[in-house]
Order: C-alpha cells, then structure tokens, then sequence
C-alpha cells in the first residue's frame, strides 16, 4: 500500500516554486499541503524554504519539492538559483489587496525569464475566506490567467479549501507533459526517456498545447 512506500521511493520528483508578493500567503499554503498547518502568526523569514509531499497521479508516485522565496521576495533578492529546475509554479496574489494581483504580471515576467518558457503555472487568488474583503474578482482572475495561459484557482489556506486540489492538478500536468513525453520517445523501444530520480525534467515543447487558461477555477 501506498502509505508504507519509503520517504525516498518515488517515481518522479518535480520542483515547484512559490512566487507573488509579500503577505499573500504562500508560506500557509506550502505548510497547509505539506503538514497541513496554518498559522495566524508566520512571519516573514529569510532564505530559501522547501518541503515536499507525495501523490499518487495515475498510479505513479509523485514526489513534489515545493519551494518558497520566504520573505526574499520584498527585497528583490530572489536569484536564478531560485527557479533553477523548476517544472512548476504556483502565482499567488491575495484577492483582498488588489496591489498584489497587479504585481502578477511582473512576477510572471520574472519567471518565464529564468525558467523554461513552457513551465506549468497555476495562478492562485489566496484568502478567498474573506469574502467580505475581497478586490479582486473571480473573473478578473479567471480573465487573466487566460490570458497568459495559465491555469487558476481560488484558495484558502486558512479553511483548506483548494489548496489540495490546485497543488494536485499543477502535478498532474506536469506529470502528463512528462509521461507523454517518454511514451513519444519510447516508440522506438527505448524505455531510457523515463526520467530517473532527481533527473531535472524537461517539459518544453509539450505543454503549450495541454494549457487551458481559466481552468479548475472553483
């Protein structure tokens, strides 16, 4: 049974980044899928965070390394060392703090520039418990990521809502871009495209016809 699997036994590892301004909760949201915690009080921190959770996609365990910029990000430090492998991106803005969706734009140029320009990317408006407060609409989110060819879901870290489902479906695209990818290769036979563990994964080329902007939006 899955449950007993080893922590290291996995069929593919994929690096996913956090990125979006300061505040908008993607420290919650990592810690909210990898241990299923949410605090009121986390704090900005210096450096480099990550963790990683496993899922089964198609009967393949995925492990995934999420990583966040923890508080890089109002200084401008973040490096290409950040983005360096990365198959994956969760675009976050508070949907309360409208400054926080227009800064989306910058965050995705920023991205593309230092990862593979068919990187999978989910745009997530975060704090959707606020209902009260919110500032962005659904459709302005919804209308955006369409624009720019990204996937989007509303969250909240603090009730837990999506937060699964947006990281599962960024997974499981990738993982059918790379899948895909070593079944084209292995017409021929050769079983060698199957990414080994660790192994960076390539995912140009195959994913701008799987995009479907405004998808999976809740």
């Amino acid at each position: 049974m899955a449950g007993y699997r080893a922590d290291d036994d996995y069929d593919y590892l994929f690096k996913v980044v956090l990125i979006g301004d300061s505040g908008v909760g993607k420290s919650n949201l990592l810690s909210r899928f990898t241990r299923n915690e949410f605090s009121l009080e986390s704090k900005s921190t210096i450096g480099v965070e990550f963790a990683t959770r496993s899922l089964n996609v198609d009967g393949k365990v995925i492990k995934a390394q999420i990583w966040d910029t923890a508080g890089q990000e109002r200084y401008r430090a973040i490096t290409s060392a950040y983005y360096r492998g990365a198959v994956g991106a969760l675009l976050v803005y508070d949907v309360t703090r409208h400054s926080t969706f227009e800064n989306v734009e910058r965050w995705l140029r920023e991205l593309r520039d230092h990862t593979d320009p068919n990187i999978v990317v989910m745009l997530i408006g975060n704090k959707s418990d606020l209902r009260h407060l919110v500032a962005v609409s659904t459709e302005d989110g919804k209308s955006f990521a369409e624009r720019e060819s990204l996937y989007f879901m509303e969250t909240s870290a603090l009730e837990a809502t999506n937060v699964d489902s947006a990281f599962a479906e960024l997974l499981t695209q990738i993982y059918r871009i790379v899948s895909k990818k070593a079944m084209e290769s292995g017409e021929d036979g050769a079983a060698a495209a199957v990414p080994s563990k660790g192994e960076k994964i390539d995912v140009s080329k195959d994913v701008s016809a799987m995009k479907k902007g405004g998808c999976c939006s809740s």
